[in-house]
């Protein structure tokens, strides 16, 4: 079984050129690693001009066309190689307002299209109203980000033990062989254990993605479990 490893690098960085030479360093630091799926999730704009490792987007809208103006379908996603679509994160419940109906909206539209929609959640409600009215064969195709809110950004990772409790719980309501990631303040120390301790298939890293030569760390670390 491949572990996943998603670079999630929301609003940055401020220039193609340095996406370029982001990307590029990480796609030569992992040149030679086996075992570990690696999944970029740049801005939109920068989509198209990457290329060598799997591409995810950070959201999409529920349709595949139509007057929704600044909005980006599964389908165009689909189009420009994207293999992978966060949907749910808590950035997008907060400041733009996001219910479990409209992420639940999205993650239809996306299995529609054949993405493999990575849900965010916070808490076991998220899963449930998440998942609602999808099928038992669509959600093994759906990847599960446990992403507690206070560990978002602020160097406090949740702890290995409640990790690995919120995990359990979560797959006994899928019922299902089902990947699911944990995501908050992950670094290279503690990659590890979230993966053989908490028994995590895979991580979802945000500010750390940034730093090339870390997130290498984490990948390599994960590659050694």
């Amino acid at each position: 079984m491949k572990y996943l490893v998603v670079a999630n690098w929301k609003m940055n960085p401020q220039t193609l050129v340095k996406a370029k030479k982001l990307f590029s360093i990480v796609k030569k630091g992992i040149g030679a690693v086996k075992g570990v799926e690696v999944v970029v999730c740049p801005p939109f704009v920068y989509l198209s001009k990457l290329s060598g490792l799997t591409l995810g987007a950070q959201n999409c809208f529920w349709e595949d066309e139509g007057a929704f103006t600044g909005e980006i379908s599964p389908f165009m996603l689909k189009d420009i190689g994207c293999k992978y679509v966060i949907i749910g994160h808590s950035e997008r419940r907060r400041y733009f307002n996001e219910t479990c109906a409209i992420v639940n909206k999205k993650l239809k539209a996306a299995l529609t299209n054949n993405l493999k929609p990575i849900l965010c959640i916070d808490s076991i409600n998220q899963v449930k109203r998440g998942l609602k009215g999808i099928s038992k064969k669509e959600i093994k195709k759906i990847v599960i980000a446990y992403e507690p809110i206070f560990a978002i950004g602020t160097g406090k990772a949740c702890s290995i033990s409640k990790a690995k409790k919120m995990n359990f719980s979560i797959r006994k309501i899928l019922e299902e062989e089902a990947a699911i990631l944990y995501g908050g303040s992950v670094n290279s120390k503690n990659a590890k254990d979230f993966i053989e301790k908490a028994q995590f298939q895979g991580l979802l890293i945000g500010g750390t993605s940034l730093n090339p030569k870390e997130f290498v760390k984490i990948i390599k670390k994960v590659s050694q479990v």
